[in-house]
């Protein structure tokens, strides 16, 4: 058998993979799939796929390499004369997909030495029942399963690669072949990303190469050089963007470093996009770092490249306040806290698969979970839908979902009201669809790989309504528990809290603040802050700072819920639910689990009647 290129051209990773997989005779037709629309670098050249096959991995060594697509039939790439290629269309003019298959079967067992690649396999060989596909795709599964298996056409170091996104694009019998290998094709890691930022903007500084490899995780080689090349067929050059930047930045302090900078990251946008995007008032400190400018608007790009890219499935979360703007929650805070600390340190020992935050709504449980991200320094993205949105192509979405998520992280992965994600999964209307992500995303949250660089934080007042499995450890392995206010100390301190977060001015004395709050027991956290903003429009009507009268005519005007009943059924599900028992306030810290169980059952009693 035939060599394929060796190591010393400097093969990517799944190359060398698929190298290693032909030469030990494990397969003859190959599955690429996941970042098969990027560019591969070898010898400072970017190649596209089918160029990085036919020019790089299999050019010295396959006599002739044949392309088979819906869009342009049967193409020869290498190996046929002119001649030769006008022959073989001429003999092919009418008959289809299956006369394309049966003329290339023809050549590979005349002739050793062939290659045969299929670009978006999914068109030809879909995924789906066998009852529901047409006589051609039906033929072209038979066809490739057939050619799979066939010990002759192996023999004449024949191979064969089939080019998707996502396995789940094309027929699955087809990959429990096995004689048929599914290679992953993966995201550039941060060598990839040095080399690809290298490659398109030679002239960078090495400073900022290394700083945008780091601020740049699950963007592909492609997106990076439409982001720094200097040159490119659409938008401006670097020099014009540079002179465009610096005339929007006129009268700065050093406006014309600051241009150079960020020309060197706005490759391939209008002029309307770069001064949408430059802030011409922002004024930068003497000693700030000369690249936090940057990496902002890198960071802006990426995230509007990978939320295009997932077709609007996810959304980039970017937290205003720490831990130290939340009022309360003393235990909670330093359970996130500790938390945090060990994902900045890269402890995966310690890091947590995922988290659960429970407890009645009000509570603050996003405003909490969202001020721990920015505590600690993670990057987060919310998904949006999955369960209404996904429908066709599902599963390939949410592959790619997944894989943008994996090539992103260390990162979180927030999943509110995930009672209604994860929730029952009887209702098969939408043919097990819902059921298989569900159970793919169960998967993902489970593999231990994924330990300390894909944190899961879900978040549910119904903890009930979750699947039991989701529940477990290695999944979510901390039940964070949250509960309202329970001392007028406590709510004082939400109050004072969300005062503070709206610069609103304030001459309550909170040392001697236990009356003001002490009628207000079983306030919510959302109810203790609409009180507050009541009080803050009562103060600015009088044109003056907020006050105790003030506060205490807003508490008399402020009407909270009244679902008494419904709350302490989430009270005691979070108690029923939590991971730690010093997470809980005083009056449930000390009941045994036939108690909470009781009161549950009571609780549903009275709901139920």
């Amino acid at each position: 058998m035939a060599n394929m290129k060796d190591t010393r051209r400097g093969l990517p990773a799944w190359a060398e993979q698929l190298r290693q997989k032909y030469l030990a005779g494990e397969a003859s037709v190959f599955v690429l799939y996941r970042n098969v629309f990027d560019r591969f670098l070898v010898e400072g050249k970017a190649y596209a796929m089918t160029e990085f096959l036919c020019d790089v991995l299999l050019k010295d060594n396959k006599e002739r390499i044949y392309e088979i697509s819906l869009a342009r039939g049967l193409r020869v790439l290498q190996g046929a004369t002119t001649e030769e290629k006008s022959a073989l269309y001429g003999y092919l003019e009418g008959k289809g997909l299956p006369g394309i298959f049966e003329s290339v079967e023809r050549r590979m067992r005349e002739y050793a030495g062939n290659a045969v690649l299929f670009p978006y396999a999914g068109t030809i060989l879909p995924g789906g029942e066998a009852q529901f596909l047409s006589i051609e795709e039906r033929i072209a599964f038979t066809t490739l399963h057939r050619w799979s298996l066939d010990d002759g056409l192996s023999g004449q170091d024949n191979v064969v690669f089939l080019i998707c996104e996502s396995l789940s694009e094309i027929n699955q019998a087809l990959l429990s072949n096995p004689r048929v290998a599914a290679i992953e094709v993966q995201m550039p890691d941060k060598r990839l990303r040095e080399e690809a930022i290298r490659h398109y903007a030679p002239a960078m500084p090495a400073e900022q190469v290394l700083r945008l490899a780091d601020q740049t995780a699950g963007l592909r080689a492609i997106q990076l050089g439409s982001i720094v090349a200097a040159e490119g067929a659409q938008g401006l050059s670097e020099a014009e963007r540079a002179r465009l930047i610096g005339k929007l930045l006129a009268g700065q302090p050093n406006a014309a470093e600051r241009a150079a900078r960020l020309a060197t990251i706005t490759g391939g946008m209008t002029p309307e996009e770069i001064a949408a995007l430059v802030d011409p008032t922002r004024k930068l400190p003497v000693n700030a770092d000369p690249y936090v400018e940057v990496l902002e608007v890198v960071r802006r790009r990426k995230r509007e490249l990978i939320e295009k890219e997932c077709s609007g499935l996810i959304e980039f979360i970017e937290p205003k306040y720490g831990l130290d703007a939340v009022g309360g929650n003393a235990p909670i805070k330093n359970e996130l806290m500790e938390i945090a600390r060990t994902l900045k340190a890269g402890d995966k020992k310690r890091s947590p698969m995922g988290l659960l935050a429970v407890g009645p709504m009000g509570a603050g449980k996003t405003f909490v979970i969202k001020a721990f991200l920015k505590e600690a320094g993670l990057s987060a993205v919310a998904l949006k839908n999955f369960r209404s949105k996904w429908v066709g192509s599902t599963e390939a979405n949410l592959e790619k979902v997944l894989a943008a998520v994996k090539a992103m992280g260390p990162i979180a992965v927030l999943i509110d009201e995930g009672d209604r994600s994860f929730g029952n999964q009887s209702d098969d209307s939408d043919g097990g669809t819902s059921s298989r992500i569900i159970a793919r995303l169960k998967e993902f949250m489970s593999d231990t790989e994924n330990r300390g660089q894909v944190l899961f934080i879900l978040m549910t007042n119904r903890p009930d309504k979750l699947d039991a499995d989701i529940k477990r450890p290695g999944r979510l392995d901390r039940k964070i528990p949250f509960f309202y206010a329970e001392t007028a100390q406590e709510r004082a301190a939400v109050v004072r809290a969300v005062l503070s977060r709206y610069d609103s001015s304030c001459s309550i004395d909170w040392d001697q603040s236990d009356a003001l709050f002490a009628g207000l027991e079983g306030y919510s956290n959302a109810d203790l802050e609409a009180v507050a903003l009541l009080a803050v429009d009562f103060a600015e009507r009088a044109g003056g700072m907020v006050n105790a009268d003030h506060f205490s005519e807003a508490v008399r005007d402020f009407m909270p819920p009244q679902e008494t009943r419904m709350i302490q059924l989430m009270e005691m599900l979070a108690v029923f639910e939590t991971s730690r028992r010093s997470l809980l306030p005083e009056r449930f810290r000390n009941l045994s689990p036939d108690e909470v169980q009781e009161r549950l059952s009571q609780l549903r009693r009275a709901l139920n009647e």
